[in-house]
């Protein structure tokens, strides 16, 4: 029985050595020297100074009205915690018939149309108002972005052509050739708008 014991605790001492130490610090060295940027988060500075990460969605929209900030792109619609919140992802799990869910939608609907100066019969691409699962997806449909171009190449005194051509380079498309839809990166765009226009400063 004491013999048992011994190769018992030998044994745990070694695997908790090899799969709890050695393996964890080889795999976080090799992916510090193979993927430094992914392995810390894929985060974006401006300035210096930490924003965000490429992976978060962030809101550009103003909580009290409902309204996208001027010269930004707005993003999906965001249920996690109190939005793009990291430490409460999720959904709002409403379903398609939910009362609260469908005024939700109608109230981002018109308000969409609004800032965009659209007919009250434009469509609107369904990812604009609709949350992911987690909440916290950073990236629209290219469509969304087109619907949007116009008002924020306007506001920030840019040609349409020059918004266009950061929009591409901030559009991925499907992973491996096949797999998802191409998307846009809302805060990276963002970003690359600010650095090529910053927006004035409001009044004091």
């Amino acid at each position: 029985m004491l013999k048992q014991l011994r190769i018992a605790t030998l044994m745990l001492v070694v695997m908790t050595a090899l799969t709890g130490i050695a393996y964890p610090l080889a795999m976080t060295g090799l992916a510090q020297v193979i993927f430094p940027k992914q392995a810390n988060g894929s985060l974006l500075t401006r300035n210096g100074q930490v924003v965000g990460s490429s992976l978060i969605g962030q809101s550009f929209v103003n909580p009290k009205t409902g309204a996208v900030i001027p010269g930004y792109f707005r993003g999906r619609p965001s249920a996690a915690g109190s939005g793009y919140d990291a430490a409460d992802s999720g959904g709002s799990n409403l379903g398609p018939t939910n009362a609260a869910l469908v005024a939700r939608m109608t109230k981002d609907i018109a308000q969409i149309r609004k800032e965009n100066n659209l007919p009250a019969t434009a469509q609107i691409p369904v990812d604009l108002v609709t949350a992911s699962a987690s909440g916290l997806d950073p990236d629209i449909s290219p469509a969304s972005a087109a619907l949007q171009l116009p008002r924020v190449a306007r506001q920030r005194g840019l040609s349409e052509a020059q918004v266009q051509q950061l929009v591409k380079a901030n559009t991925s498309g499907r992973t491996l050739g096949f797999l998802g839809e191409p998307r846009v990166n809302v805060l990276t765009l963002n970003l690359a708008l600010d650095k090529l226009k910053p927006m004035p400063k409001p009044a004091p």
